[in-house]
């Protein structure tokens, strides 16, 4: 990649590490999709709890992970906040601003500074557009006309994000899946945003790819100031990208917290549950020291979910509290200021190994016997 071409930096923008302002909040977002059922006349019957009562906040530069089991709701999350859906309820504020339910009118300022990277690279880029088109076309629905003309922006762009300028009119088949996620790259650069919302970016790609991918986009959020809601179920690849992270379960924020709190002392059972999956590599010699958990059963169906704690029928430390009461999101006794968990009874801040691991699932207790005789 070459050093030489770079964007301007965002005015207003500041380090990664200490953002200065807030860039989004979110307060009480809920998405819910209606059930419909009954013959010959449908009614509704019911609601797909997707999103239910989401608070979250990214700062000016800063980047945000959100992570958590496939259908928890992180996607439709991102997709809300870009506008690509429209919320059941809450609160959308870009920069002070809100856009919860602003017309396309009204959002049209702010379009240009929101943007989004989708999941899969193969079906986000048309098909019948040359490179240049895909990459231009942002600028052209918006009326930007940059120094020098927009084929040159879009071949400065293409080189940022380590393309040859050359494949300017190459089409999106002539690539590989790597290639094509830096194309969506340069398209969400196209407009200098100051919020990329990233949906699971690398989840498509080969390992290898994957790094090339991430490093892409730290290079770009240090060059540019760009802040980062970085959306994913690999929380290798979070860790490594994300200042902040956010753990969603069956539509909730059950933790937020800095990378070290929230990586080194979780205190909501999920989250414990969520990095003792995580596979590391062991040796001999240096025999795995953390915690082992497995969890029971499939998470419950968001049409019908638990009262109290969604979490509460896969969880060990259930009581009856758990069942009648919603736990709020709060700093609790041993927490980093920032650090805010939603448990009635919090886990120790500790990944290490306990004295017996927590496996909830008989069926695999007994698989496991069996393999032992």
């Amino acid at each position: 990649m070459s050093d030489d071409v770079t964007l301007p930096a965002q005015q207003g923008s500041a380090s990664a590490s200490a953002p200065s302002e807030v860039l989004l909040k979110v307060a009480g977002l809920t998405k819910h999709f209606p059930v419909y059922g009954g013959f010959p006349i449908k009614r509704k019957v019911g609601a797909v709890q997707a999103v239910d009562d989401v608070d979250l906040t990214v700062g000016a530069g800063e980047s945000v992970g959100l992570v958590g089991e496939s259908g928890c709701g992180k996607s439709t999350t991102g997709r809300l906040i870009t506008r690509l859906m429209e919320p059941t309820g809450g609160r959308i504020e870009y920069a002070g601003r809100d856009i919860t339910h602003a017309s396309r009118r009204q959002l049209a300022p702010v379009r240009s500074e929101i943007q989004m990277i989708f999941q899969d690279p193969y079906s986000s880029l048309n098909p019948r557009q040359t490179v240049g088109t895909i990459i231009k076309s942002p600028m052209e629905v918006n009326g930007i006309n940059p120094k020098g003309g927009r084929d040159t922006k879009v071949r400065e762009l293409l080189e940022l994000v380590g393309l040859n300028p050359e494949h300017f009119n190459r089409f999106p088949h002539e690539f590989s899946g790597g290639q094509r996620q830096r194309i969506g790259v340069a398209r969400a650069l196209a407009l200098n945003p100051k919020l990329i919302v990233a949906d699971e970016p690398v989840s498509a790609l080969d390992v290898s790819i994957q790094a090339q991918v991430v490093n892409l986009l730290q290079k770009v959020q240090q060059e540019l100031g760009i802040a980062f809601l970085f959306i994913a179920h690999d929380l290798a690849v979070v860790r490594h990208f994300s200042q902040r992270v956010a753990v969603m379960y069956l539509g909730k924020v059950v933790e937020v917290g800095d990378r070290v709190s929230i990586y080194s002392r979780p205190r909501h059972p999920y989250t414990h549950a969520l990095l003792s999956a995580v596979p590391e590599v062991s040796t001999i010699d240096e025999p795995e020291d953390r915690e082992r958990i497995r969890l029971a059963g499939d998470v419950p169906s968001p049409i019908l979910p638990p009262s109290g704690c969604r979490f509460r029928t896969r969880c060990w430390k259930a009581q009856d509290k758990c069942a009648s009461e919603v736990p709020p999101l709060v700093r609790i006794d041993g927490n980093h200021e920032g650090h805010l968990t939603a448990c009635h009874f919090p886990e120790q801040p500790t990944t290490a190994a306990r004295d017996e691991d927590i496996v909830l699932d008989p069926a695999l207790t007994a698989l496991e016997d069996t393999g032992k005789d």
